[in-house]
């Protein structure tokens, strides 16, 4: 009777546990819902919270009259992009499309649902536009109060390259600072995490917002320590492509203090092996994959 009270008492602390795991474990819907919905439009972020996101995962680019606009690219990617005259773009000439020469009034005349995405050919096709940052704001917390969900962290990535200051975007401070305007504005900043593979605009984010969230982007296979001191500060969030995610860099980041959530993770054998690993969360194009997690 003793041992099986035991036994009892420790499946109801692993249960416990599990379901602490569960949830604490971060769920970042990429662009919204990539693999099922165009990516960052409005709609998408929506589905995204229908899902179940715990982090609302989206790409920031700026435009010529310096509104903050919702898109992966600082130009109109031909995979997505169609032109006002409903011609598709080349991917020659996509980069002549640039946004950062463009007021936002052109930019919104752009369809950006209407086209099948050859990687992601099951996403639900509509006509949508690049939409701004305040109105996906605006959009996500009405939808969120009247449906009485939990409400999300916003992920908000700048697209920024050292080659393409001046060009395809503003510079690191000006970038940050004209999505800062619109967070602190909208009293989100306890809510908001800055990601980037470009360290500058990190770097000057800790060092005049030293509060906001931050998540250091990483794609190529360099000593986790080495990052770390190149950025000069310890991150939120350490977020690597998946594939250069094991047990060690866990461990190693855990032990720094450092969340660490990789990308992208889109089926359900992946999320169990990283949830396996003790990984923070996911980020993810098929949000929905985590209703088949007891399948």
């Amino acid at each position: 009777m003793h041992k099986k009270l035991l036994l009892f008492s420790a499946l109801a602390l692993l249960c416990f546990n599990v379901s602490a795991q569960k949830k604490k474990f971060d769920i970042q819907g990429k662009a919204g819902a990539r693999g099922i919905m165009p990516e960052n439009t409005i709609e998408g972020m929506l589905k995204a919270l229908d899902l179940g996101v715990t982090t609302l995962e989206m790409d920031a680019v700026i435009s010529k009259d310096k509104q903050v606009v919702l898109s992966q690219e600082p130009y109109f990617n031909n995979e997505i992009s169609l032109q006002p005259n409903g011609k598709p773009i080349t991917l020659k000439d996509q980069k002549k499309f640039n946004i950062y020469q463009m007021d936002y009034e052109e930019v919104k005349k752009f369809d950006v649902g209407s086209k099948v995405h050859s990687r992601f050919p099951g996403q639900m096709k509509f006509k949508a536009y690049k939409p701004l940052l305040t109105e996906t704001i605006d959009a996500v917390e009405a939808y969120v109060k009247e449906h009485k969900l939990a409400k999300p962290m916003y992920s908000i990535e700048t697209k920024t390259i050292k080659n393409g200051d001046n060009e395809f975007h503003p510079e690191p401070a000006e970038f940050v600072d004209l999505i800062m305007e619109i967070i602190n504005a909208k009293k989100l900043s306890k809510r908001v995490i800055i990601e980037s593979f470009d360290m500058r605009t990190l770097q000057y984010l800790h060092e005049k917002y030293p509060k906001i969230q931050t998540s250091l982007l990483i794609d190529e296979k360099e000593p986790f320590e080495d990052y770390i001191e190149k950025l000069g500060f310890k991150p939120t969030i350490y977020s690597p492509y998946s594939v250069l995610v094991g047990k060690g860099l866990v461990d190693r980041c855990h032990a720094m203090g450092i969340k660490i959530i990789p990308w992208t993770v889109n089926t359900v054998k992946e999320l169990k092996y990283f949830m396996d690993l003790g990984v923070d969360g996911v980020l993810t194009d098929y949000p929905n994959i985590m209703g088949q997690l007891d399948n």
